[in-house]
């Protein structure tokens, strides 16, 4: 079923009633409104299902009778702008505390900078006595296995 406009425009159905076209045998489309209404026999039948969904999860001290459905009287737009700002709320939660972290002064960068240059000279003094213990090691190993040929 296609929903359409008495214009022939697509057209979102709405909760109340919707429009829909219902092709003949001959290919023509009749307009029919269709209202949604719910009866009491329909009403009383969902309590019932509810009150068996509820008698298998109640708990001993939970109340014999199903709590009965909360009714929100807004409008579906109000609940979506609700359910929106909610979500742009843990959004910016999430980003809350990266926006927090605040940048380095001047100070800071030349203490880290100094801290950073004395760890580059401590490392090349390392790698320096290592190849002069290796030279060393390699000069005493030449000069032993020319004295012993």
């Amino acid at each position: 079923m296609a929903t359409l406009w008495a214009g022939g425009a697509a057209r979102c159905e709405g909760p109340r009633r919707h429009y829909s076209t219902m092709d003949g045998g001959d290919g023509t489309a009749d307009l029919v409104i269709n209202k949604r209404f719910v009866s009491e026999a329909e009403l009383e039948e969902r309590r019932k299902r509810r009150q068996e969904e509820w008698e298998k999860v109640r708990k001993p001290e939970d109340p014999k009778e199903c709590p009965e459905e909360a009714y929100d009287p807004r409008s579906l737009y109000e609940r979506l702008q609700e359910q929106r700002e909610k979500k742009q709320q843990e959004f910016e939660e999430q980003f809350k505390f990266k926006n927090m972290v605040r940048g380095l002064d001047e100070d800071e960068t030349h203490f880290l900078d100094e801290v950073s240059r004395q760890q580059e000279l401590l490392e090349k003094q390392r790698r320096e006595e290592e190849l002069k213990e290796l030279n060393e090691y390699r000069i005493s190993f030449a000069l032993k296995w020319l004295v012993v040929t």
